[in-house]
């Protein structure tokens, strides 16, 4: 199945910059442990949408990092 071409998104440059040079552990640590009422701006609209295409690739890229990125941030938050 060949992947859509990803569409250009209006995302402020501070969030893109943190974004684009995060590590997929880093992203992945705020995406599990952000408030899930939505309060938080890095997970709404197209921030939120490039936030996850972005995030995805890193983790495709390196699925055994990923995996192991998975371990060390865990699921409780310490």
């Amino acid at each position: 199945m060949e992947k859509q071409a990803e569409k250009e998104l209006n995302v402020p440059a501070e969030f893109k910059e943190w974004i684009d040079n995060a590590s997929y552990e880093s992203m992945l640590y705020r995406w599990r442990y952000s408030p899930a009422d939505s309060s938080s701006p890095w997970f709404q609209g197209e921030v939120g949408e490039y936030y996850a295409q972005v995030m995805f690739r890193k983790r495709d890229n390196d699925q055994y990092g990923a995996v192991l990125a998975s371990k060390r941030v865990g699921w409780e938050k310490k």
